[in-house]
Parts: C-alpha cells; structure tokens; sequence
C-alpha cells in the first residue's frame, strides 16, 4: 500500500509541481506557461500522482504535441511524483486576460 504525503509534504510538492511548470516556455511567446495563464488546475493525490489541467493559447497552437509532453516530463521528473497526467482542455478558452500582471507587463498587455 503506498504512503500517503502529509499536508506539509503535499505542500512542499505543489511548490515544486508550479517550480517546474514555470520552467516551461510557450516557444511563441516568451513567457512561461504558468504565468502565460495555460495552466488551469494542479490536483496532487495523497500518493503523489499529479493531475495538470492546461490549455493552449489556441486549438491550432504549434506547439500543441510539444508542450503537454514537456509538462509530464518536467513534472514527471520531481521528487515525491509518483505519477502524472496532462488534461488538455478548451474550456474556458484561454485569453490574454488569464496571463499574470507580470507576464502581460513582460510582452507589452497592459
């Protein structure tokens, strides 16, 4: 049976779960994609499997077999991950008003 995480453990993971998202760059847009809004939710089960639901700036996005990859490999390779799946979603639809203050300041949407 395995080990249940205890709430600071559980913690101490989600920091490093949105660590690694935000070490992942939209290749059009010079920004990461947790500031870039793309990442919708983050569920981190008592076990350690990680559920990341994202989107992509568009269905046609080029990047659109790239960067869910890139999300399960980046998180997939942090301590205290026992498993990881990517939900990509459309809905709500992504949009400039989901990035960060700090991202739009980044690429010029004030």
């Amino acid at each position: 049976m395995a080990m249940s995480l205890s709430a600071s453990e559980l913690f101490m993971l989600r920091l490093r779960v949105v660590e690694g998202l935000s070490s992942v760059y939209d290749p059009e847009i010079p920004v990461n994609i947790y500031e870039l809004g793309l990442i919708y939710g983050v569920d981190i089960s008592g076990e350690g499997a990680v559920t990341v639901r994202m989107t992509l700036t568009a269905p046609a996005c080029p990047a659109a077999q790239s960067l869910p990859v890139e999300v399960e490999q980046k998180v997939a390779a942090l301590p205290g991950v026992s498993g990881v799946k990517v939900d990509i979603v459309w809905d709500p639809p992504w949009g400039p008003d989901k990035m960060s203050e700090a991202a739009r300041l980044q690429v010029g949407i004030l």
